[in-house]
């Protein structure tokens, strides 16, 4: 248990930077849908920040894992391995920067954008920046530096938002280039400070290591570019394939909706910061398999916990977005179970990347991708947002089930699949009762479903349930890994 002990430990410096940051940055998402009154503004944000999550996957190819996979790997001088994945990454993303901004017209008129040029210059020049910091943060990560790591990243966000209010309010210059700028603005200070600190010392560049690094990173590659494509294809094609008028309306209540589960992804990211290490670093240690086991069974715990919390809380959650945006609102329960999905099945990826089978995770990723592309080829014109959200919650659940039955050939983890049942179980009928009862005394003209009452009524009985869930949880496994003078009451 003192391996999880440090695991939580990480995940809660983690967690507590990236929910102060996500929670800063959730004061955006209102100041977005409250200042861009018109939601095809936000549609546009929406769509770009999709194109350049794609893009950050295609400029890191992989390095940060494999970086992890040599850093810890015998044989293997981690100074050098940084040298030389630092600086390969460094060199291509100025070279995609000076590419776009060559190009950055024609990219636009490929785009829709013509008549926005400027906002493909900048957010090439972002997302160029986020890329070649991704393996000094990886560093920082594997130094276990994670307070600085932490700090770096609020320091962007707090940044970002200050540049955010003085173009968009104090200056009242609110149009949408603003919101780019600010970005790139913050991304740039980040990126010159985190340079500064983690310049490679000692170790060599070699072309040789680096030959290695890419055999392991690049099916990464195609695995990252699949994965990237399941969280922000819906977003990319969807002005291509919904057949109304207002798509990019449509697009932005889409991506509005989707910020207010954004709290799971905090997590899921949180765990992922600390997960990753601690992994490559534990699987020195023949009974690594246990650790992993366990840590799978409190991901879910929690992540079932967040996801009662924000269905219960939802009235409150909305307030985040103007209400222009509320009508996509319903999609949130399934956004959630997809970031539940998600998480589940980057916990099941190490067997492949701990085996050095890497191959597997490219064909589970464009096996979901595949799934992700007919659903909304099929569905977007028809259904519209509603069929986005549906294939990414179909593609994840899909592909975290292949990947558990083929990684139990491989590598042997013993799962505590019967209490993870369990868990599941619970948290389905919670969430029944949560939305059967309230309905029943609606029904039953008990409570108005248009009256405060109604909604108080239904938080509060809400509220029971969580706690149910939570005494659950601590009396069959949480209370196992407090400190012990917790358990003594002193």
């Amino acid at each position: 248990m003192s391996n999880l002990s440090g695991l939580a430990k990480d995940t809660a410096i983690y967690g507590i930077s990236s929910i102060v940051g996500k929670f800063l940055n959730y004061l955006l998402v209102p100041l977005y849908t409250y200042v861009l009154q018109n939601t095809a503004d936000y549609g546009i944000v929406t769509n770009l920040y999709a194109w350049t999550a794609l893009l950050l996957v295609i400029l890191t190819y992989g390095m940060e894992t494999g970086f992890f996979r040599f850093a810890n790997k015998d044989g293997y001088d981690a100074r050098s391995v940084y040298k030389t994945s630092m600086w390969t990454v460094f060199a291509t993303s100025v070279l995609f920067a000076v590419v776009c901004l060559v190009f950055q017209q024609p990219i636009a008129n490929g785009l829709g954008y013509e008549h926005h040029a400027n906002f493909i210059a900048m957010m090439a020049m972002t997302v160029a920046m986020d890329a070649l910091s991704s393996v000094p943060f990886a560093y920082l990560r594997y130094q276990k530096r994670a307070i600085l790591f932490a700090a770096l990243k609020l320091l962007f966000v707090v940044l970002n938002i200050a540049f955010n209010l003085l173009f968009l309010i104090i200056l009242q210059w609110q149009d949408v280039t603003y919101v780019f700028l600010s970005n790139i603005l913050a991304t740039t200070i980040q990126t010159v400070i985190l340079l500064l600190l983690t310049l490679p010392r000692g170790g060599q560049y070699s072309w040789g290591l680096l030959k290695e690094l890419l055999r392991y990173s690049l099916p990464l590659l195609v695995l990252g570019i699949a994965g990237i494509m399941n969280q922000t294809l819906d977003r990319i094609i969807f002005p291509y394939l919904y057949s109304g008028e207002d798509a990019e309306a449509q697009l932005g209540i889409y991506g509005a909706c989707f910020k207010v589960a954004m709290v799971m992804m905090m997590f899921t990211q949180a765990f992922r910061y600390a997960y990753e290490p601690f992994v490559f670093a534990k699987h020195k240690d023949r009974q690594s398999v246990e650790a992993y086991a366990d840590a799978m069974k409190y991901y879910i715990i929690f992540s079932y916990l967040i996801l009662l919390v924000v269905v219960v809380y939802l009235d409150i959650f909305k307030y985040i977005i103007g209400s222009t945006y509320w009508e996509g609102l319903r999609i949130v329960p399934i956004v959630l179970w997809t970031y539940i999905f998600q998480g589940v099945y980057f916990n099941l990826s190490f067997w492949y990347k701990l085996t050095d089978e890497t191959r597997f995770g490219a064909i589970f990723s464009l096996i979901g991708l595949a799934i992700t592309v007919v659903l909304q080829i099929v569905g977007v014109p028809r259904i519209g947002y509603w069929a986005s959200c549906g294939s990414s919650l179909v593609c994840y659940f899909v592909i975290m089930l292949i990947s558990y039955l083929v990684g139990r050939k491989h590598l042997d983890i013993p799962y505590d699949l019967r209490r993870i049942g369990l868990y599941t179980g619970v948290i389905v009928v919670l969430l029944g009762i949560f939305y059967l009862v309230p309905m029943a005394l609606q029904h039953s003209g008990l409570l108005s479903i248009n009256t405060t009452t109604y909604t108080l009524t239904r938080m509060a009985f809400g509220t029971v349930l969580i706690l149910v869930f939570a005494c659950i949880a601590f009396r069959l496994d949480i209370r196992s890994i407090l400190p012990q003078r917790l358990h003594r009451g002193k």
